[in-house]
């Protein structure tokens, strides 16, 4: 048995009132995110110094919101959903002095990108029922999908989210995982791309790009069409508002920015989907390990003909999917350098062939005359990787 933090994500069905104060909520800590950014960026270019989330939130607290009485109603949520936000914006800082990121962005109302945070404050927080979970502040929320979180299980914090017009529960649980470790000693390797989303090594059937499928293609073009008429909508809106002095009305655009949001929903919703069941496929074939590249995807996003394509595999999901499970089943995650020459290295003699194009589909060794795919190749040179780092 082994100690684990397993995290619970499920759409929750709550009353009018509960929506109320859960949308209040995620509206202040979206605006006290971007206060923090926009606070840290005139201080540095002021006095050249950065202001840590414990110091911003006691300036908050302390300073601000008492000469400001403006501002109290930034008190009227839980002041832990606040502080989280702060702790939040204060780790996306970090990450871009660590060079893992770009600066921070604000957040946007029509983005639905920020979560309130609820921590545990009593012992009969995040109680969890089989059609139920009580949230601080919030009380009793019913949930949709009932016996999904187990209920004998300790709760250790939790956020609400709201995305396309649907609430979600998403829950860190402390729990006693017991690791499979009934693997063969046969090793895989994955290789991964664009023209099918994954070639591996035991497995004679590539998995194909869910992106080229006629479903996923028909709602990109829905979404394009959808997009161009919120696009008329707002140009129409500003037109309105130079006749009209300023006072012409949003009227239908929410509607429309409802169906963009639900339309890019639908679409994550099968890409996820799909990530899900590559990774459940390659896991129950019971490997002793698992090699894939280190792929340098933001270089790869920089050619503006293979982007969009690169974007929609979603690479690091599929790791990060991919790595929890080797975990949970007793598998060693093998990840190659990014320069090892999978491609390029002939998987039968080792000879490296550096005249190969992208172009070229079928690997042909001038020496052995080996004839295979070249995915196909890449993934058996993968598996037999002598050099490799642990995940």
């Amino acid at each position: 048995m082994k100690k684990l933090l397993k995290a619970y994500k499920t759409e929750i069905n709550p009353t009018q009132q509960q929506k109320q104060k859960i949308h209040k909520t995620i509206g202040v800590c979206r605006y006290v995110y971007n206060f923090y950014i926009a606070h840290n960026k005139e201080i540095y270019e002021k006095e050249k110094r950065f202001v840590s989330g414990m110091d911003f939130s006691k300036w908050l607290n302390n300073d601000f919101i008492p000469n400001n009485p403006e501002y109290k109603w930034i008190k009227d949520v839980g002041s832990k959903a606040v502080k989280q936000s702060i702790m939040n914006a204060e780790q996306a800082f970090k990450r871009f002095f660590d060079g893992k990121s770009k600066f921070p962005r604000f957040k946007k109302k029509k983005n639905q990108n920020v979560k309130a945070y609820f921590p545990k404050n009593n012992k009969t927080d995040w109680t969890v029922e089989r059609h139920r979970v009580k949230i601080p502040t919030l009380g009793f929320v019913r949930l949709k999908e009932k016996g999904y979180i187990p209920t004998n299980k300790k709760v250790t914090s939790g956020t609400i989210s709201y995305k396309a017009g649907r609430y979600y529960v998403s829950l860190l649980v402390d729990e006693d995982t017991k690791v499979l470790n009934n693997n063969t000693n046969e090793g895989i390797g994955i290789d991964l791309g664009v023209k099918y989303f994954a070639v591996v090594s035991n497995i004679d059937k590539p998995f194909k790009n869910i992106n080229k499928t006629k479903k996923v293609k028909d709602l990109g073009k829905k979404l394009k069409r959808e997009q161009r008429k919120l696009s008329r909508k707002y140009e129409s809106l500003k037109i309105k508002n130079k006749k009209e002095g300023g006072k012409a009305t949003r009227q239908n655009i929410q509607k429309q920015v409802a169906k963009v949001q639900k339309l890019h929903n639908t679409l994550t919703n099968i890409r996820d989907n799909y990530i899900n069941q590559v990774v459940n496929k390659i896991v129950k074939t019971k490997p002793s390990y698992i090699t894939i590249e280190d792929l340098n995807v933001s270089g790869m996003m920089k050619n503006r003909h293979l982007a969009r394509a690169i974007a929609q595999q979603k690479f690091y999901q599929f790791k990060t999917k991919l790595q929890s499970k080797c975990v949970l089943n007793g598998i060693e995650l093998r990840i190659v350098d990014r320069f090892y020459p999978s491609s390029k290295m002939c998987s039968k003699c080792g000879t490296i062939d550096k005249t190969l194009n992208l172009s070229d589909r079928i690997y042909i060794c001038k020496e052995c005359g080996c004839v295979i795919d070249r995915d196909k190749n890449a993934s058996i040179n993968l598996a037999n990787a002598k050099t490799y780092k642990i995940a």
